[in-house]
């Protein structure tokens, strides 16, 4: 009798279970947005586009024509070095769940990352969407870091170097600010709610203060500062800052992960940023030498869409044109005046600009942050939280500059480490011959520019 009444139930229950899981499937289907993955999608180019060929571009036309190439494939190779990095072991230290400090290895070899949605990250788009998206961040910001020690650098040192910075700084960084039960986490159970947006900490102030210490720790290049280190080409330059504008809107908008009016707020936020740096940098350059350069108008967009990075998803447009202006004029000191004052040669100013534009703007965040902009921050009834200074919320600012200092001492100390380990494995700087005959034909036997007859 028993048999025969379980020989009946069992089938029943298995087509029960299988009933609901058909039903959890579907539901989680019909979560997803065709158009909010169009849109990342999108936008994961746009931000792949700013490191090649923008900023490959942007760097190159900058440097002496002798090291246009070298300078190009430091960015380049970025795209291939990280992107396989972060496919075995990368976006778990990052994205999966961990400690406060850095990830578990649940997503190893990108296990359990497919394309249903990760609901805890963005639950209308495939996980697969949403890893390959943050995989464009982590490509670019390593790059950044080549300017400051660019045209003297070996490229095996930097291959490694690059390769254990990703891994021992931006990774826990990352997860810090951005993955769950992180650190600093504003929205998934951080200690310390650190607003940013699309990467001030994550990206801006690690990379540029990073370039710092690789500025002080390499030394000079030969004949630094008597001799001119004019750019070589400032049209490929201009080219590559317009395509890090256009590129920046998935960066920055891109970072709402959905289609949406955040996505619309951060878009026009980011524009107006620029817009004012350009203006603001431009003017404070006109009124001190007499001139408003083409490479001052660019580094000071350049400048506006760092500071507007971790603020773009939580300003209005008027302090978004407040913030860029005041970057403008900030980050046009820090390049000029302090570094002459310091004399580091920080040859590209990815410091002056990122490690300056960064940290302004995440500071300024905590001051600008609206809930009549982000709504995503409530509180167990359902209202909505003061988010900045703005709002009521003035201890913001406090959080802010705890992630600040979290950065520059995780970059620092994480640089410094890997600088020194790298210096004696493989040594890091060219010889004085190489440095005077060029990168380009000494590490990669080939020449940017061929004169004919």
């Amino acid at each position: 009798m028993i048999r025969t009444v379980l020989s009946l139930a069992l089938p029943a229950l298995a087509q029960t279970a299988d009933s609901r899981l058909a039903s959890l499937e579907a539901a989680t289907k019909s979560a997803q947005s065709a158009g909010d993955n169009a849109w990342m999608l999108v936008s994961a180019a746009l931000v792949l586009m700013m490191t090649g060929p923008g900023l490959a571009l942007f760097y190159g036309g900058l440097v002496r024509r002798k090291n246009v190439l070298s300078t190009m494939m430091q960015s380049f190779i970025m795209m291939a070095v990280v992107t396989v990095i972060w496919a075995i072991y990368g976006y778990s230290l990052a994205f999966s769940e961990g400690n406060p400090f850095i990830g578990g290895l649940q997503y190893l070899f990108l296990n359990h990352v497919g394309t249903a949605p990760n609901a805890d990250y963005a639950a209308t788009i495939p996980h697969q969407t949403y890893m390959i998206y943050q995989l464009m961040f982590a490509v670019i910001t390593p790059a950044l870091i080549s300017g400051a020690f660019a045209e003297r650098m070996k490229f095996r040192a930097m291959l490694l170097f690059m390769t254990l910075w990703t891994s021992i700084v931006y990774f826990p960084m990352a997860h810090m600010v951005w993955g769950k039960g992180g650190f600093l986490n504003s929205a998934l159970g951080g200690k310390i709610p650190t607003y940013d947006f699309a990467g001030g900490t994550v990206v801006h102030i690690t990379s540029g203060v990073s370039a710092l210490v690789c500025a002080l720790y390499l030394g000079k290049r030969l004949g630094y500062p008597r001799e001119h280190m004019r750019p070589h080409n400032l049209v490929v330059s201009v080219i590559g800052a317009c395509l890090l504008w256009v590129g920046w809107f998935g960066f920055n908008a891109g970072s709402a992960l959905a289609a949406s009016s955040l996505a619309t707020s951060a878009f026009v936020a980011t524009h107006f940023a620029a817009a004012a740096a350009a203006l603001a940098w431009l003017f404070v350059e006109w009124a001190r030498s007499g001139h408003p350069s083409v490479l001052g108008g660019i580094s000071g967009a350049v400048a506006g869409l760092v500071a507007i990075t971790p603020a773009s998803g939580f300003v209005k447009p008027m302090p978004a044109l407040l913030i860029g202006a005041i970057a403008g004029v900030v980050c046009y000191f820090m390049a000029t005046a302090v570094k002459h004052r310091f004399g580091y040669d920080d040859a590209l100013d990815a410091f002056g600009v990122h490690g300056a534009g960064g940290t302004l703007g995440a500071i300024l965040t905590g001051i600008f942050a609206t809930n009549l902009v982000n709504d995503g921050f409530k509180d167990a009834s359902g209202k909505l939280l003061p988010l900045g200074a703005v709002d009521g919320n003035a201890t913001q600012i406090v959080n802010q500059l705890a992630g600040v200092a979290i950065a520059w001492v995780l970059a620092i100390a994480g640089t410094l480490l890997i600088l020194k380990l790298v210096d004696v494995t493989v040594g890091l700087r060219v010889s004085s011959e190489v440095e005077h005959s060029g990168l380009d034909v000494a590490e990669h036997g080939e020449e940017g520019y061929l004169l004919e007859g």
